[in-house]
C-alpha cells in the first residue's frame, strides 16, 4: 500500500462529526478489492425466501429485515442484500445481480483476505490512533455505554459524487445524542428487532455533502447525522465499510442486533 495523504485532523472530526482522507487508497488497492467482489456476486446463491432489501428507514426496517433471521444472524456470515423493485413476485431478479445489491455483509473483514487486509492495514490503525477514537447515526444501530466510541470507517472504491449517492452530514450534529434505538428483541417474538424512540426530522438545508475521489476515506463519528442520497446516475458507486469500536472501558449492549459470536468474535484492529 502507498503512503497515503492522511491530512488526520483530530479537530475538525471533534468539531464536525467527520473527516474526509484523499488517496486513502491507490487505484489498484480500489480496482482489487472491486474485482473481488464481482467475483463474488457471481457466485453468490440466496435462497428465495433469504432476498430481503437493506434499509435504514424505521418502517421499511422492520417490514424487511425486523422479521428475517436472515439479516439478525449475518454478523459472522457473509450475506447479501438488495435494493427496492430488484425482484419480480417469484423472487427472481429483474436486474443484473450486480446491479441489485445495497450491501454485502457483515463479515467480510474476518473471511475475505483482500478485505481484512484493509481493515487491519497500519494506515487504519495510525488513523484510529491519531483520533482517538475513544473519540441514520451509527450509535442508533450500535451503541455503546459510554456512547461516542464507535466510528465508521467508509471507503470509496469508485468515485462518490453528488449524482451517484455520496454522503451528506449535518456538521456538529454529532453533539446532540441520539433519539432512536434499534434493538434485538424477546427471543420467540416478532419481528426479530424494534425500534425505540423516533428518529428527528431533519432541516434539508443543514445537510452538508462529502463528495470523495476513488480511493478516498470518510471516517464517521457514530453519533453524527448522516445520509446517503439515491444513486440517479448510470454509475455505480462502490464502497467498502466498517466500524471500529474502543474497547476499553466500553460496554457492547446486549441488545444490539449486532453480537459478537463464538465462531467470530469482535476481532481486535491490531490483529
Amino acid at each position: 500500500m502507498h503512503a497515503p495523504r492522511l491530512g488526520l485532523s483530530p479537530r475538525m472530526f471533534r468539531d464536525e462529526g467527520y473527516l474526509v482522507l484523499e488517496e486513502f487508497l491507490d487505484s489498484k488497492e480500489c480496482d482489487a478489492l472491486r474485482a473481488r467482489m464481482k467475483e463474488i456476486v457471481e457466485n453468490m446463491d440466496v435462497p428465495a425466501h433469504c432476498r430481503i432489501q437493506f434499509s435504514t428507514e424505521h418502517e421499511e426496517q422492520l417490514k424487511a429485515q425486523g422479521s428475517a433471521d436472515y439479516f439478525i444472524t449475518s454478523g459472522d456470515k457473509i450475506r447479501f442484500f438488495f435494493e427496492k423493485g430488484v425482484f419480480d413476485d417469484k423472487g427472481e431478479f429483474i436486474v443484473p445481480r450486480e446491479q441489485s445489491l445495497n450491501k454485502v455483509g457483515h463479515a467480510l473483514h474476518a473471511y475475505e483476505p483482500l478485505y481484512k487486509s484493509v481493515t487491519h492495514s497500519p494506515k487504519v490503525q495510525v488513523s484510529s490512533w491519531v483520533l482517538n477514537i475513544t473519540p441514520h447515526q451509527d450509535a442508533t444501530f450500535l451503541y455503546t455505554e459510554p456512547l461516542g466510541r464507535v466510528i465508521g470507517v467508509w471507503i470509496a472504491l469508485e468515485d462518490a459524487t453528488l449524482d451517484n449517492g455520496c454522503l451528506w452530514f449535518i456538521p456538529g450534529s454529532h453533539k446532540s445524542g441520539i433519539t432512536r434505538r434499534m434493538v434485538r428483541t424477546s427471543k420467540e417474538t416478532y419481528p426479530l428487532t424494534d425500534f425505540i424512540g423516533r428518529e428527528q426530522n431533519h432541516d434539508e438545508k443543514l445537510f452538508v455533502p462529502a463528495p470523495v475521489k476513488k480511493g478516498g476515506l470518510v471516517l464517521i463519528h457514530g453519533e453524527v447525522v448522516h445520509r446517503s442520497a439515491q444513486n440517479t446516475s448510470d454509475h455505480s458507486r462502490q464502497v467498502y465499510t466498517f466500524h471500529i469500536m474502543e474497547s476499553q472501558d466500553t460496554h457492547w449492549s446486549p441488545e444490539n442486533w449486532l453480537q459478537p459470536t463464538a465462531e467470530l468474535p469482535f476481532p481486535s484492529l491490531y490483529t
